[in-house]
């Protein structure tokens, strides 16, 4: 380099003039720079690749889900008949019980005693009536012969009546003794699961037809076990419509096949059908009670229990899937980019249903053999060329 020449000078960017001078640009507006800077070199690199698919077209059932609650079929509240002490309890609290299984054994001796008393008793009933009717005999002999009076012939008849109503009133006696001696067995009258004993051995219980009887315990059947769940008035009368058109069962015929799971499960491996729709829906929730009935043979399925049933929303027919990430939002509208046979990409209204399998339901909008961007909506434009990269669209993995 000569003496007297000057070294060529790099232009300075403009960040670095704007620090040379003090100043702070935003971010954002040097962002934009180097956009409007880069942007025509992008736009010589040719048609963006982008992955496309035809929708996945699957045979299924849409189904609606309800929270609900499990109840038993057959609950009872285990009360006496007598009153008595409680002398003892044959079951573990919490165990499964047979119907007719011993369960308490109230203290019998007082009992035992009234049944003798009643049995003495119709013993007398039944010898005043043999001498009754002996006497009656009698008179009817000393009548024939004028040896005795009418109205002495007449109290002999009423003496073998009122012997008689004595012997059925001593019979009835008895019968009722032997009620409350059998009574103070108490027995399962359900079989299922047992709670939890209310009085131990030793304690005074009151029985009778009373409401301040003294509970002991309560069973609740096991198998089969309902499923209680409320359903809105909109989705019940999207059902009756459907039912009305015999699109789908109706709810009320008992034959209408639902699935149920437990919160910590995700399949459903419970499969029972619905059994009552209540007659009238809930002025004040909106709702309507229905109720499922299900196979519970293992026990598994406990009364209180929260859970989830689903329930055919449809028949079973060949629907159109896709992924959620190739739906776009466009204001109030739901859109999908399609790239047509020039490779050129169109934008295309759709109107998405729930999602099944893992995979968004399009209602209306799309083809089966439409070709769908999956991957690289960003580097997509409408009316922009691509470059299509053949891809599918699988089931997600349920696991």
């Amino acid at each position: 380099m000569g003496f007297g020449t000057k070294a060529p000078l790099s232009s300075p960017s403009g960040a670095a003039i704007a620090r040379s001078a003090g100043l702070r640009i935003p971010s954002v507006v040097i962002a934009l720079l180097a956009l409007a800077i880069i942007g025509p070199a992008a736009a010589q690199q040719g048609p963006m690749p982008v992955t496309v698919a035809s929708p996945l077209v699957q045979e299924l059932v849409e189904w609606q889900e309800f929270t609900g609650q499990f109840a038993a079929v057959e609950t009872v509240e285990v009360r006496p008949r007598v009153s008595g002490y409680l002398d003892s309890v044959y079951f573990q609290d919490g165990e499964l019980v047979e119907q007719g299984q011993l369960l308490f054994i109230i203290d019998q001796a007082p009992f035992e005693a009234a049944h003798a008393a009643a049995e003495a008793r119709l013993a007398q009933a039944r010898a005043r009536l043999t001498l009754a009717d002996s006497q009656l005999d009698r008179a009817r002999g000393l009548l024939a012969n004028n040896n005795i009076s009418r109205a002495a012939f007449d109290e002999r008849q009423e003496e073998l009546r009122a012997a008689s109503a004595a012997v059925q009133e001593a019979e009835a006696n008895l019968q009722l003794a032997e009620l409350d001696l059998d009574y103070t067995v108490i027995t399962a009258p359900i079989a299922g699961r047992i709670g939890r004993r209310e009085v131990s051995v030793g304690n005074l219980v009151i029985g009778g037809a009373a409401g301040s009887t003294t509970p002991l315990t309560t069973i609740v059947s096991v198998d089969p076990i309902r499923f209680e769940f409320d359903m809105s008035e909109a989705y019940f009368l999207r059902y009756q419509r459907a039912g009305a058109q015999s699109i789908l069962e109706s709810h009320r015929d008992g034959g209408v096949r639902v699935e149920a799971r437990l919160f910590d499960e995700a399949d459903w491996p419970r499969e029972g059908r619905i059994d009552f729709v209540d007659n009238r829906v809930d002025r004040t929730s909106g709702t309507i009670r229905m109720r499922a009935v299900f196979p519970n043979p293992d026990g598994f399925l406990t009364p209180g229990q929260f859970g989830i049933l689903r329930l055919p929303g449809s028949p079973r027919y060949p629907a159109i899937l896709l992924p959620d990430q190739a739906i776009l939002n466009d204001q109030d509208r739901r859109i999908v980019y399609i790239v047509n046979a020039d490779n050129v990409v169109e934008p295309r209204v759709i109107r998405p249903g729930p999602r099944e399998l893992g995979l968004r339901i399009i209602r209306t909008g799309l083809e089966p053999d439409d070709r769908v961007i999956i991957n690289g909506l960003l580097r997509a434009r409408p009316g922009a060329p691509v470059t299509p990269i053949e891809g599918t669209i699988e089931l997600p993995d349920p696991s």
